[in-house]
C-alpha cells in the first residue's frame, strides 16, 4: 500500500498549485479549496484504492467496462466520482490520466490553463 500512495501523492502534487491534507483520516489532494482526489483505505476491508472528481459519464462508462477495477465510491458516487482499485494489476499511466481529469474537473480555469501551457 505505501508504494500505492506514494505514487498517487506524486501523480496528484506533480499538478500546479496542489496541496495535500489528511480528510477522514487519509491522504487526500486539492486544487484550490477543492479536493479532486481521495486515497482510500479507511474503511480496511482489504480493498485499496483512490476516489476521484470526473468528467461527466466516465464513472459509469469506467465501472461499466472494468467493474474489477473501477467503481462508484460511496458518499460522493451519486456526484459522479470515480473509484480506482489500487490492488490490482495498475496501468499507472492511464491512472496518472484519471488524476489530470480529476483535477480538470475541479481546478479554476487559471490552474488548467497553468496544466495546459507547461510540462508536467
Amino acid at each position: 500500500m505505501a508504494d500505492a500512495v506514494e505514487t498517487v501523492r506524486a501523480l496528484c502534487m506533480a499538478l500546479p498549485k496542489v496541496t495535500e491534507k489528511l480528510s477522514h483520516g487519509e491522504p487526500a489532494w486539492f486544487a484550490g479549496q477543492r479536493m479532486f482526489v481521495m486515497f482510500a483505505d479507511h474503511h480496511h476491508d482489504g480493498r485499496v484504492g483512490f476516489w476521484c472528481a470526473a468528467p461527466v459519464g466516465a464513472q459509469e462508462e469506467l465501472v461499466g467496462a472494468e467493474p474489477e477495477r473501477f467503481f462508484r465510491p460511496p458518499y460522493v458516487g451519486h456526484r459522479g466520482w470515480l473509484g480506482v482499485y489500487l490492488d490490482v494489476e495498475v496501468d499507472w499511466g492511464e491512472v496518472g490520466e484519471i488524476v489530470q481529469d480529476a483535477y480538470r474537473s475541479v481546478a479554476s480555469k487559471r490552474l488548467v490553463a497553468e496544466l495546459d501551457s507547461g510540462p508536467l
